[in-house]
Formats: C-alpha cells, structure tokens, sequence
C-alpha cells in the first residue's frame, strides 16, 4: 500500500483554515493524503473582526472556531504549536515546545515530516524599528493581543471614570484596523452607558495618528474623507502627515517635535511577516519579510513549498494583504493541489480578482466600493448597505467553514444570543 502524501499547512488564518478545510474533504476524506493544520492557538478568529474583540464589542466565545472541531469534521489533523524552523533537505517542520500559562512545558520540541509545506502565518503590524514602540505599544494583531487590550481598556476607563479624568488613546495607523478600532471604541463607550454609570459615562479622548496625506489611503480619496469627517463628528482627532519618531510610557513623539500624551498606545501601521520567516531554510525574503513566491504561489526557491496571504509575495504582481487576497489563493491551491498529489500536475498561476473592498466605522458609518465605474458592475456604497455587506463577508465566511446548514445555525445562534447577553464585555 502506498505511502500516504503529507500536506502541511501551517497557520489557521482566513486562508490556512479554509485551504484546511477544502482539501480534507477531498484528499483527506478519500485517504489520498494526510492533511495537517499547524496553529499556535486552538481556535480561528477572522482577522478583519480583530477591532471589535479589542474594543469588546463583539463576544469571543461566539465568534471563535475550534481547530480541533473543525478538523473532526473535515478529515484533517490539527496540532498546537508554532513552526520555528524548516529543514528544507529533510522536508521536516521544527515545532516549539507547548507551554502552559504558568510555563510548565505541556508538549516538547517536535519535528512534522511533509511532502508539500503551505505556509499562511499570516502579517503583524510593522513598528519599522521606531524607538520605543516595542516596549511601550499594544498591538491587535491577533485574539490574545485583542483581548490583552479590551482588558487594558475597560481599567483604565474605569479608573479614569473614578478620578473624573478622560481616558486618552492615541492610535498609530490610518488604514482599515486603525480607523475601524477608533469608531468601535467609541461605539463601546455608547453602549456602556446602557449599564451603568448613571447617565455619565466615562469620557474618552482618541487620536488618530497617520503618517501620510490622508487616512484610508487604499480606498479612494472621497472615502477618505467622508471617513475623517465621520471620524471627527465623534470626537475623534485625526492628525495626518503626523511621522511618529518614538514612543514612552507616557506617549508619541513625532517628527515636527510635537508630542501626543496616550494612556493607552496602539500601534496599527505598517505590515510585515512574523520573523519567523527568517529561519524557514533559507528561503528568499522580500524587505518585509514575506515569502517570495512565483504566480502560482510556490516559492522561488524550493517546488515542495508553498505561500499565500499576507505572508507571501510575488515579485511579478504584489498584492495588497487582505483577506480578499487571502481566500483567493487558498481557494486557488484547494483547486489544484490535488492534481499535483495525485500524477504531479503543476499548479497553475493564480489569477487576482479584485471584487472591492469595504470598510464599516462601527454603526455610524460605511463605504464599500467596487471595480468598474457604476454601482453595478463598479463604484461606492455607503451607510447602512456597507456596513450590511461588511457583516455579510464575515457570514460568508462561516457558512464556507461550516457549511451552509451548520452557517445559518451559527448566525441563528448569534442573533439569540445577542438578545440574552450584554451588547458588551463588561467583565
């Protein structure tokens, strides 16, 4: 009997767990290759929601995907830990050792042989080296780093309520995560006042600090300023052409020697690869970091592995690091995958196409726009209709996971559920 094929597919991001999913239910459900999905958590979040886990809008318990679940019901294996390095001759993954919380090691260094590696480790936000962001910045660029936050603020907006003070928030990065953390952490104090707080809520104080001419800069120039304008009608301060040169624990310095006081620090520019990356046998890197790769997504340097998302880069065509990209490219290798197992078949390139973006400031406001020159066929959106398409890409999402039957319920379950539960994280 044949020795099976081992495909490993590290990162359970928007495109890890969907590529995952894709080819157990054909490779892994026929037994013609083992599939395994490597992932430092137990559970999948969808990125683009990430603001709305750190401003506590949105309950995690609700919105997660087990791994583990996932992988019972789609004939793959899952295994907890990161990839630290690659043995490319070998064709082996190094995992690091499993720690618990109080760092007693649960599973020890191990090694996971593969026949083709897919890597989608996905991005985290790029402080550029500037002094003292690492030390005195938070980040959101995943579940753990999001709730860090959410606890940090929910604190400090109480301690600040106590001592009849604003709470001050500076946030570093007027693209999408930027912008959208800035109007949900507002929506957050507006449905706090619901609870408590006597009809006077805490008061907070948030600037918007982007470096370049204006925010948004991937969407067109009209989005960008219909957003400044709606971010400034809920008081939010948006300073751009502001260069950030350091941070301390007390705030920003920028570059036209001003500074920015910020009890709280969020740093939201800039995109680049784990540095992870580094240790992945050598494989050719851009300046950011990512996977150089060829059109059909297989690295540069080696036909057994593979790269798609934010991780990746191709030299002929960069493209922007969304989740659009994302489930585009693993939809692409759940395609043709299989005939490169099977008689060896070679992946063709994978072809972009750019269906728009949307961007949704909590519930005050929202822009979609799509490609061509009329709302059908191409244009802008906005209000209500935009922020109904943003929700709908996140339940697409879950009814591409689960299923349709298994998605409806989930949406089903949410709407009860938010009838039961704070609209907030309260504790």
């Amino acid at each position: 009997m044949a020795t099976k094929s081992e495909i490993l597919i590290v990162g359970g991001g928007v495109a890890g767990l969907a590529l995952a999913t894709r080819l157990g239910e054909t490779l892994g459900k026929r037994g013609e290759a083992r599939i395994t999905l490597i992932d430092k958590s137990f559970s999948h979040v969808w990125k683009p929601m990430l603001h709305c886990f750190a401003a506590g809008t949105v309950q995690n318990e609700n919105n997660r995907i087990s791994f583990m679940s996932q992988a019972s019901r789609h004939y793959f294996d899952f295994w907890p830990g990161e990839v630290i390095a690659v043995d490319r001759e070998n064709r082996k993954a190094v995992l690091g050792p499993v720690q618990s919380t109080d760092g007693t090691v649960v599973l020890e260094e191990r090694t996971v042989e593969y026949d083709a590696l897919v890597l989608a480790i996905g991005s985290c936000a790029n402080d550029f080296g500037t002094p003292g962001v690492a030390e005195h910045c938070l980040f959101i660029d995943n579940l753990v780093e999001a709730n860090g936050f959410n606890e940090k603020f929910r604190l400090e907006l109480l301690k600040a309520f106590a001592a009849n003070k604003e709470l001050d928030i500076a946030i570093v990065g007027g693209g999408a995560t930027g912008t959208q953390l800035a109007a949900e952490l507002h929506k957050a104090l507006d449905l706090v006042r619901l609870y408590s707080f006597e009809g006077n809520p805490p008061r907070l104080k948030i600037t918007l600090l982007e470096a370049g001419a204006r925010i948004l800069p991937a969407f067109p120039e009209q989005v960008s300023e219909a957003a400044r304008k709606q971010l400034e009608h809920i008081k939010v301060e948006v300073r751009t052409g502001a260069q950030v040169s350091g941070a301390d624990a007390g705030g920003f310095m920028l570059k036209d020697g001003s500074y920015v006081p910020a009890t709280l620090r969020v740093w939201a520019a800039g995109v680049k690869a784990p540095t992870v990356t580094t240790r992945f046998g050598g494989l050719s890197l851009n300046r950011s970091g990512q996977v150089i790769v060829q059109p059909n997504l297989r690295s540069v340097d080696d036909e057994r592995i593979f790269a798609m998302g934010d991780c990746s880069f191709i030299s002929d065509e960069p493209l922007p690091p969304t989740a659009q990209v994302a489930r585009q490219q693993a939809h692409h290798l759940a395609r043709h995958l299989p005939a490169l197992i099977r008689n060896g078949t070679e992946v063709p390139h994978c072809v972009f196409r750019n269906k728009g973006a949307i961007v949704a400031l909590g519930d005050y406001n929202g822009w979609g726009t799509l490609p061509g020159g009329t709302v059908f066929g191409g244009g802008m959106f906005k209000g209500l209709s935009a922020r109904l398409g943003h929700l709908m890409l996140y339940r697409q999402h879950q009814v591409e996971l689960y299923g349709l039957y298994r998605g409806l319920l989930s949406c089903l379950a949410d709407w009860i559920d938010a009838l039961v539960k704070p609209s907030i994280r309260l504790d």
